[in-house]
């Protein structure tokens, strides 16, 4: 059997419009050993008059790691002006998870990347990830299938090779593969230790791939993703992490969040060979 680590993203929740207390609280009772937050729900936290210790300590008492934060500083945009408020807001954020105790956040390609080389993003990489670590965080390198820039497994190695930075960690995600063509087999190149977080989804047949969106993601095997290659050849390279569940289903018809998210680990374990399914 595989053995891999479990986690809840918390867009699985977003129809339920929970709190980011509630949140925690469901990916808990579930029994996910860590969660991905977003930052935006952290920043309605603190507006609502809440703090990021009282937070800290209620996320630690209910024995859940937040291992990766969602957001979108535009790092590489191609406006070196927005670049530049892009890592403002970055290391705002940054500091912030680091105080929660957050020791990772998601660096996809937002903003416009248009006309941006894959050398440009690897030197702007690197600039975040020296910004990232000299706070203690590291940013994961996050490719998007349907991206101008950025948008395969391929080009995400490139750009971590070529930032000049040691063992880039690169987010992996099954539907971001599908979209951008990625070949599911390139995963046997990676190393394991440059592997930050596996988000885990499926996708159906219809709409094609030319037309599919975030909200047409499913529950893994619940369409026609090849999940247990997926986690074959993770096994095979020797990955150990996370596998994060994140969904963008938009309603969940009479189900409650403790039952989504129970519903979560029932359909990992089973797509992804994990004992005890």
């Amino acid at each position: 059997m595989v053995h891999f680590k479990l986690a809840l993203n918390t867009s699985t929740l977003f129809p339920f419009r929970l709190d980011v207390k509630e949140q925690v609280t469901v990916a808990a009772e579930a029994g996910y050993d860590g969660i991905e937050l977003w930052v935006k729900d952290i920043d309605q936290y603190l507006k609502t008059g809440g703090s990021i210790r009282e937070l800290r300590t209620f996320i630690e008492d209910r024995g859940i790691s937040v291992v990766n934060a969602i957001t979108f500083f535009k790092w590489s945009d191609s406006d070196e002006r927005i670049r530049k408020e892009g890592l403002g807001q970055a290391e705002r954020e940054i500091s912030l998870l680091k105080e929660l105790g957050c020791h990772a956040v998601a660096a996809p390609p937002s903003g416009n990347v248009e006309g941006v080389t894959l050398e440009t993003m690897a030197s702007h990489f690197s600039q975040l990830t020296n910004l990232a670590r000299g706070i203690g965080v590291e940013p994961y390198l996050e490719f998007w299938g349907k991206s101008q820039r950025l948008s395969k497994l391929n080009e995400a190695v490139f750009v971590a090779m070529e930032s000049g930075i040691k063992d880039v960690k690169i987010l992996l995600d099954p539907f971001h593969m599908y979209t951008g063509g990625s070949s599911i087999e390139n995963v046997s190149y990676l190393n394991p230790k440059n592997i930050g977080i596996v988000h885990v989804n499926d996708y159906p047949f219809s709409p094609p791939r030319e037309h599919i969106a975030d909200h047409d993601r499913v529950f893994p095997g619940d369409g026609i993703a090849p999940n247990k290659k997926l986690a074959n050849l993770l096994n095979q390279i020797g990955y150990r992490g996370y596998l994060s569940l994140e969904l963008f289903i938009e309603d969940f018809g009479n189900q409650t969040p403790i039952e989504v998210a129970s519903l979560g680990i029932e359909k990992i374990k089973k797509a992804y060979f994990i004992e005890g399914s």
